[in-house]
């Protein structure tokens, strides 16, 4: 009978920590208070499960030399596996709860015999070790590539970028009509269930981010996979896992088989979750068992059973071999110098990489961001976004701020807060020194306003404006206004109030650019140059 139980606090444990996750990841969010007014901190542990990661923390002390604060908690998750196997797999990890509840679902790809056939051990689950192995040799190049399939990394970036700014708007969708309505219970019910999720877990802005319809496209392709291979990510490509599952060669708990008992049923492979191969005759793997016991549930002779300090034949190690083992040495020795070949650094970057307010220089940034999208999920402005090509390949889906959809907040620093790795070092508001009466002598710089002066209406076309003077937020303002004697199109003088840029005030934080009326290419706009992380990108100024 207790075996038996063993599946349902599984559950239990998977649904647990799958809203503890989603909860943070709400949270990730800055939220007004009572008051209506925002203090720009959060309230939540959100990097918590980043804290966890151990292949976040052996990856980033390869890649950095150094172990960032915080990465040291992954031993919670490390540990234990020496001894207890791929737990983290079958009862906490919120990508493989997800992976498991949709392998669950009916499927015609997985009926009777088709589904006890795969959720046998297939030859392709020791990819994950191929990834694995390639993106530590990646990170011994000073790359962190491996964070486009680290599994917090892939829900954050999916759901926090894609699944969640499409829930806001469609929830406000519906919402909006009820709250509008002639009809007072409707307009009540509306505002009501508005208030609550409010409060919950919709977001107080309206957030879109760039690429988001491909990750979430590319997300949900993910977990329709399962349909047809039961965690099928899992099992084949997770290297977090093939991470956890090299280290449970050493667990002392172990699956035994009463082979007297057992009369070949194959219960246990109708609901296998790892392609461990539990029924009897085989050795069981145990680097690919995910603990998620439903083996020992399913089983009506109770022929199996979890024991500490067995004496079993079974698959200890990855069935990896020479070749695969080389193949994914020579995937990462090779992969970084081929993406780094076309990437701009120093002075070939691209103009339009802005970094966020505390990112490491160029090379240092890569060796530890791992595309987590976490800092784009907080930003207050909506500023971060995904990068496409901005960073070249090696660089892709790390955070650049995008000025024309939102700008840095002076005080904010909330990026910098929930960055796991240090990709982005964590600074205070002084530090950044775009505060009035900040101590700061020089402030943290994202680049350098400049103008286009056959858009900007006062230049081009005698017509008053001054917006981006009004908008620039550091004191003393960086664009600042000269009045000029100009002919209209009449031929009559007028005197216009012209703006121009004073570059060693500029920051770069794209309030300008931002709040230019011109809609289609505004006439100010902030290039990388001058940007205090890289002493390549410095343009010649006296400073002090």
């Amino acid at each position: 009978m207790a075996r038996s139980k063993l599946p349902v606090l599984r559950r239990i444990s998977q649904i647990f920590f799958l809203i503890l996750f989603l909860a943070l990841l709400v949270f990730t969010s800055l939220r007004p208070t009572p008051g209506g007014t925002s203090d720009i901190h959060l309230r939540a542990p959100v990097r918590l499960f980043f804290e966890w990661d151990p292949l976040i923390a052996v990856t980033n002390a390869i890649a950095s030399h150094a172990l960032y604060r915080g990465l040291l908690w992954s031993l919670i998750i490390l540990l234990p596996t020496l001894f207890l196997g791929r737990f983290f797999c079958g009862w906490i990890c919120p990508m493989g709860t997800l992976q498991h509840f949709v392998g669950d679902m009916p499927s015609e790809a997985k009926r009777g015999k088709q589904r006890i056939e795969a959720n046998r051990y297939k030859r392709w689950q020791t990819v994950k070790y191929v990834v694995l192995i390639a993106g530590l040799v990646a990170a011994a190049f000073g790359s962190m590539a491996i964070g486009w399939l680290d599994p917090f990394s892939l829900l954050v970036r999916s759901i926090g970028l894609a699944i969640l700014p499409a829930f806001n708007f469609a929830v406000r969708a519906v919402l909006a009509p009820m709250e509008h309505s002639h009809i007072a219970v409707i307009k009540a019910t509306g505002g009501v269930i508005h208030a609550v999720l409010q409060a919950v877990v919709l977001d107080f802005r309206e957030t879109h981010f760039a690429q988001g319809l491909f990750l979430g496209i590319l997300f949900v392709v993910i977990l329709a996979a399962s349909l047809r291979v039961t965690r099928l990510w899992c099992r084949s490509i997770c290297p977090l896992g093939a991470l956890l599952g090299a280290v449970s060669r050493w667990s002392v708990l172990g699956l035994h088989k009463d082979a007297d008992s057992c009369n070949k049923c194959n219960k246990c492979l109708m609901h296998c979750q790892g392609g461990d191969d539990p029924i009897g005759g085989v050795p069981w793997r145990k680097s690919e068992c995910l603990m998620c016991m439903n083996c020992v549930g399913s089983c009506p002779h109770s022929s199996l059973e979890f024991r500490f300090f067995r004496n079993e034949k079974e698959v200890a190690s990855p069935d990896l071999g020479r070749r695969r083992t080389l193949t994914g040495i020579a995937a990462g020795a090779v992969a970084v110098p081929l993406m780094r070949a076309n990437t701009g650094m120093g002075k070939s970057r691209h103009e339009l990489l802005l970094r966020p307010p505390g990112a490491l220089d160029e090379p240092d940034f890569l060796s530890r961001c791992i595309r987590c999208g976490e800092c784009m999920k907080v930003c207050p402005n909506n500023s971060l976004h995904p990068t496409l090509d901005q960073a070249g390949l090696e660089g892709l889906w790390t955070p650049t701020l995008v000025p024309r959809i939102g700008y840095c907040e002076p005080s904010c620093v909330l990026c910098s807060e929930v960055c796991p790795t240090g990709a982005i070092w964590q600074i205070t508001p002084k530090e950044k020194g775009w505060v009035a009466g900040s101590a700061q002598s020089l402030p943290v710089r994202l680049g350098t306003a400049f103008y286009d002066r056959g858009r900007c209406l006062p230049w081009a076309m005698a017509t008053e404006c001054i917006v981006c003077e009004e908008w620039c937020p550091v004191s003393p303002k960086a664009i600042y206004i000269q009045e000029a004697q100009v002919i209209d199109s009449a031929g009559n003088t007028r005197t216009l109030k012209q703006p121009r840029v004073d570059p060693s005030r500029c920051v770069g934080c794209g309030a300008c650019e931002y709040a230019c009326p011109l809609q289609e290419h505004p006439a100010v706009y902030v290039t990388s140059i001058g940007e205090s992380r890289s002493p390549s990108s410095q343009i010649l100024l006296n400073r002090k």
